[in-house]
């Protein structure tokens, strides 16, 4: 979302074509953070604003070289803000995620536990005679975080839902 170097900046002007205002939002956010100004996640929270030393060093263009370093600077800044807007707001959708597995499994009865979250992976664990009512709570409850946080859109979040017997095993 966003690469203008190799091969992914090859499909920029398919996506810019079939999603324009998401990326639109996309460089927005990325001309924002090359100013040195802040964005914020669907939900409001707002990227740390650049420090003191940040700003002289993107002030200084007093030789070729320095000008060099600014630019670069700026860019990774807007790179960060870009990155920003997109995994802060994808946080903010996991979070709502498990809130509605949780309420869904203990509405329902289930003895299933959510134990661990990193990235984009929920483990749940529970009894085996449970698996098929908590793989559609998982699905269910990730198109209800999606209503949730953005409405109507008619966006999907596919997800690929496994039981195993051992963590191990989880792909």
């Amino acid at each position: 979302y966003g690469s203008t170097t190799g091969d992914s900046a090859a499909l920029m002007p398919h996506l810019r074509r079939l999603y324009p205002r998401a990326i639109g939002l996309l460089e927005r956010a990325a001309s924002v953070g090359e100013g040195g100004g802040q964005v914020s996640t669907w939900l409001g929270r707002w990227s740390p604003a650049p420090g003191r030393k940040w700003q002289e060093s993107v002030s200084d263009v007093g030789t070729q070289a320095a000008e060099s370093a600014a630019r670069r600077r700026r860019r990774s800044q807007g790179r960060f803000t870009r990155n920003f807007v997109v995994q802060g707001t994808a946080a903010e959708w996991a979070l709502c995620w498990m809130g509605e597995i949780r309420r869904r499994m203990r509405s329902a009865g289930m003895r299933t536990e959510l134990v661990f979250f990193v990235h984009d992976e929920v483990v749940l664990h529970g009894p085996a005679t449970e698996a098929e009512a908590v793989r559609t709570v998982v699905a269910e409850s990730a198109s209800a975080a999606g209503r949730l946080l953005f409405g109507p859109a008619p966006v999907d979040f596919p997800l690929t839902v496994s039981s195993v017997g051992s963590y191990a095993d989880a792909k």
